[in-house]
């Protein structure tokens, strides 16, 4: 499933920049989401066509002196950073000068860029003092690759810090969930005026916060003081994944702390984000192995509710949030009714990505 899924994606979409349904060339984290999926679907089965296609965006977005096209550091937006990962094999199998001064670029980023007053990364500079769960997965995978394949060690503190600086801040004692996002100045309309915490835990953003520790804990070595702290935050994860998982479909809901209520919906983004984390998290031993039987329910309630087949045999995925966000112009309050009204689409690369790699999991699972 992960080969059909990703082949469809290459015929809804000849060239890769069109992923995300972009009208023009762009650098942006969808693209890198999803053609990470595919490198490791190359990796996996060997076929060149998937490396080609992640290669011939890397080639037009980034000129020959490493610079990025649409990039503005000054923007200081994490989201620019993701799409960084996947120039780190296609540099490694080309050697192209370009990519790495490219991959350097985006690594200096972060030493500029904005912090709260405990150090951890600004979601945006047009967001100041805010850290959402989303951001974690943009930078702090990418941070943890960079240092590892740079023999950066005195970094892995500063990556380490990401994940419990916002598990401090937007855990929700009383569910166990993380909440969207955390303001340290607590001006935001959507800020509660005493935790700065948004209103509800957004079924992605927890899953791009559960996705970005399994994927950072690749590169931080086992004896890096504060690794276990990162364990103990995915074995929480892991834990209300498990709870929150809707017993008859094996889905989860758009907004999680509000699951089962009048016009919330199980989303295909959030589900395969979970299915994914808790598939790897197992065969890392992460957590227990008692969770495989949860991934395995969420993996094939996906397939039976959420993917759908043509006659040509082009594969989709259903009911996807295409966005949701906090603040901005115009404003989003981030209340229940603002989540469960954003617009919902089929084969959004927030979802595609996430079940491309649930897939492959699963796949290694039954080889």
């Amino acid at each position: 499933m992960s080969v059909r899924m990703a082949k469809s994606e290459m015929i809804r979409f000849p060239h890769a920049w069109q992923l995300d349904f972009s009208k023009d060339l762009r650098w942006n984290y969808c693209q890198g989401l999803e053609l990470k999926a595919m490198l490791d679907v190359y990796d996996k089965y060997g076929d060149d066509k998937f490396y080609k296609y992640a290669l011939t965006y890397a080639d037009t977005t980034i000129n020959d002196d490493g610079s990025i096209k649409t990039y503005k550091m000054s923007e200081y937006s994490l989201d620019r950073v993701n799409s960084g990962k996947i120039l780190f094999r296609i540099y490694e199998q080309t050697k192209n000068e370009k990519y790495k001064k490219a991959l350097d670029l985006l690594r200096s980023q972060l030493d500029s860029h904005p912090r709260t007053s405990e150090g951890g990364f600004w979601h945006k500079n047009v967001y100041p003092n805010q850290m959402w769960l989303d951001g974690v997965y943009m930078a702090s995978p990418f941070y943890a690759e960079y240092s590892f394949r740079n023999n950066r060690p005195q970094d892995y503190a500063d990556v380490i810090k990401q994940f419990i600086v916002i598990a401090r801040h937007t855990y929700d004692p009383a569910n166990g969930l993380y909440r969207h996002a955390w303001d340290e100045s607590r001006e935001q309309k959507w800020a509660d005026k005493q935790t700065g915490q948004s209103a509800h835990c957004w079924g992605r953003a927890m899953g791009w916060y559960a996705m970005a520790l399994v994927d950072a804990l690749d590169f931080i070595p086992k004896h890096e003081a504060g690794r276990d702290s990162m364990l103990n935050i995915l074995n929480n994860v892991a834990t209300q994944i498990k709870k929150y998982q809707e017993k008859k479909s094996g889905l989860w809901y758009q907004v999680i702390d509000r699951s089962g209520d009048k016009g919330n919906y199980l989303e295909a983004s959030c589900s395969s984000m979970f299915v994914y984390t808790l598939f790897k998290a197992v065969r890392m031993g992460y957590i227990d192995k008692s969770y495989l039987q949860v991934a395995e329910k969420g993996y094939k309630g996906i397939l039976s509710n959420l993917i759908e087949v043509d006659k040509q045999g082009i594969v989709s995925i259903t009911k996807v949030c295409a966005v949701a966000g906090l603040g901005g112009n115009p404003y989003r309050s981030g209340d229940y009714d603002y989540y469960i009204h954003e617009k919902i689409r089929s084969n959004d690369p927030k979802a595609v990505g996430p079940f491309i790699m649930a897939s492959l999991e699963w796949e290694k699972l039954h080889k």
